[in-house]
Order: structure tokens, then sequence, then C-alpha cells
């Protein structure tokens, strides 16, 4: 889903204008977004957390030659699905599958 089907849906269900459900969503990405780059966590109840962790430098292999490189420290974002979440798309899918 893109984020021009995400608006489209909004102008559909709730009945909002195209633009206002635009600025919506925008405004909701931006301070996700905003919020991420602080290092905040945000959790969103019935969906999932998302936390800005730091990886330290360490040592990796350039696959092709087998050279030794230094891969940077660097910043990721990890998402992690609710109980909620999970049950949803798993419902329906049988025991051990």
């Amino acid at each position: 889903m893109t984020k021009a089907e995400i608006i489209e849906t909004i102008y559909n269900k709730i009945g909002f204008s195209k633009k206002e459900s635009a600025d919506i969503v925008e405004l909701v990405f931006d301070t996700i977004k905003e919020t991420l780059e602080k290092g905040e966590k945000i959790k969103i109840s019935g969906f999932g957390n998302f936390v800005v962790r730091t990886k330290k430098p360490r040592i990796g292999r350039n696959p092709q030659t087998g050279e030794e490189i230094e891969i940077s420290a660097r910043k990721v974002l990890t998402f992690r699905p609710s109980q909620v979440l999970k049950s949803a798309l798993n419902k329906g899918r049988g025991e051990g599958v």
C-alpha cells in the first residue's frame, strides 16, 4: 500500500477532502519521523513498537573478494508487532503452520 492509497482510503471511509486526508497522513508520518529522529520509541497500541537501535562498528567481509572491511556504526529502525497484530495476521491458520 502506498501513501496515496492510504490517503484515498481515509478520503473514502471518513469523508474528509483529499487535501485534508493528505494533510492528516503527512502530519502523522512527520510526527513519527521526528520522534524516531530524536531516538524516542513509538508504541502504537494494538499495532506494535518502532524502536531506533544503535549498532556498533564491526568487521565484515566483501563476499566477492573475501577482504575484511569495517562496517561503520549506524542507527537502525526495528519494528515489533503487537500480539493483536500477530494474531490478526495469523487468523485462520492452523497450529504448527
